[in-house]
């Protein structure tokens, strides 16, 4: 598995308020796109959610997002490994994602470009 990069996520309860501060410290624009009730923004390597506290608590749960070059495998590996798969993987608007349970308990969700 490849490792190709990671985002950290940051749950806010304004998201208009919070993207021009991170787009100024991370020197980028926001992009940005939903899944199901929650709003997010991609900027840099932060990733900012908001929505309905029932939808953000699993998503708080996640320590990061990582990217690697292909979710499939990363599935195999991390099965392998003795990791709990929790959902996925699964389509997201730019690319493919799941959401994983490591033996030491820390969940990490995992996404890559859907090439």
């Amino acid at each position: 598995m490849e490792i190709l990069g990671a985002s950290l996520r940051i749950c806010v309860d304004d998201l208009e308020a919070a993207i021009p501060f991170y787009e100024r410290l991370a020197g980028g624009r926001a992009l940005r796109f939903g899944r199901g009730g929650v709003q997010v923004a991609a900027i840099g390597c932060f990733l900012l959610m908001s929505g309905p506290e029932s939808e953000l608590e699993l998503l708080r749960k996640v320590a990061a997002t990582i990217a690697v070059k292909d979710v499939d495998a990363t599935h195999r590996l991390l099965s392998e490994l003795g990791a709990r798969i929790l959902a996925g993987p699964v389509p997201t608007p730019v690319g493919r994602n799941l959401i994983a349970v490591h033996p030491d308990g820390s969940v990490f969700e995992y996404v890559d470009q859907g090439g």
